[in-house]
């Protein structure tokens, strides 16, 4: 009977052991389970946000937050200022202020840029802003398809001077005299002159979806109160003058044939073979005598092949 007990005892001793030897390889399992599931998680914080309804992630603004525009199906997304990649993102608005600015700049969905806004243009501030010795914000701008040709500059449709960046979604290929010394010029300065503007709009339109060079360019915004337009198309201005200016081309006189009936005298009865002129004999046969000078009537239905004023002399 104590044999039994003994070996009884011993077999509870073995089974608790077995029991507690299991117990940390479980924990240990379920620890590294753990682990992997958060590694996973901060893996992708981006859909860890869109599965967690109601709560939105605040982040610091580099700049005062104003809501990107929302009308039709525009995308916002970001670019650096001094991005010269000349590829653009079809349906996007991207901001294209410098520093705390802010400008929306669309595309449509052939990536074409159609349209550039601003509630207040506010100009470069030189003395507290990064600005090359040149004037301007970033050392190159964009390479736009068509600015590599030499009639084209790559043009701000907000210069630097206005506080725009240099990224594809503020150029288009413009027509070096325009940008420089044409309308597109001379609506840089009016604003900068006014120390600014508001209500800025840029409409800008293209010949074809293919292209990425403008035909035309519409500017709307306000100074001191004063709605001012200015349109005009995507063409050397000298040129486009010139062709106006020039004096159109007078058309060459010509020298009606004389009618066969005069107001006072019908050579109908004299032209016998009815070709329009009178010979040398049907004017005698007619009863005309000769020579048939200059200021004779009949004297402009004869050959005078001499010239000198005088026929069948």
């Amino acid at each position: 009977m104590r044999n039994y007990i003994i070996a009884f005892l011993v077999i509870i001793a073995l089974l608790t052991g077995c029991s507690v030897e299991n117990l940390p390889e479980r924990n240990e399992s379920t620890s590294t389970l753990t682990k992997n599931s958060a590694s996973l998680t901060s893996a992708s914080p981006s859909e860890n946000k869109t599965n967690i309804p109601g709560k939105a992630t605040v982040q610091e603004p580099s700049k005062p937050i104003e809501s990107a525009p929302t009308e039709g199906k525009y995308k916002e997304i970001k670019v650096a200022g001094g991005d010269t990649s000349g590829t653009r993102k079809p349906m996007v608005v991207v901001d294209i202020g410098y520093g705390s600015r802010v400008y929306w700049a669309y595309t449509n969905k052939f990536g074409q840029l159609i349209r550039v806004t601003a509630k207040e243009i506010i100009l470069q501030d030189a003395k507290t802003e990064p600005v090359l010795k040149n004037g301007r914000y970033y050392p190159d701008e964009a390479k736009v398809p068509g600015t590599e040709r030499a009639d084209l500059d790559q043009g701000h449709v907000i210069a630097d001077s206005l506080g725009g960046v240099s990224n594809a979604y503020n150029i288009t290929p413009q027509n070096s005299v325009l940008n420089r010394h044409g309308d597109q010029a001379y609506m840089e300065k009016n604003i900068r002159d006014a120390g600014g503007c508001t209500n800025f709009e840029a409409i800008i339109t293209y010949p074809n979806t293919k292209t990425q060079i403008p035909s035309h360019y519409r500017y709307t915004y306000t100074i001191k109160g004063n709605v001012i337009k200015d349109d005009f198309a995507n063409v050397d201005p000298d040129e486009a003058n010139k062709s106006l200016n020039e004096k159109p081309k007078e058309t060459p006189k010509t020298t009606p044939k004389p009618s066969t009936t005069d107001k006072n005298h019908n050579i109908d009865s004299i032209d016998k073979n009815h070709n329009g002129k009178v010979s040398i004999a049907e004017a005698k046969a007619a009863g005309f005598k000769m020579p048939i000078t200059k200021d004779h009537w009949l004297y402009k239905y004869m050959d005078d092949r001499d010239g000198d004023g005088m026929v069948g002399e």
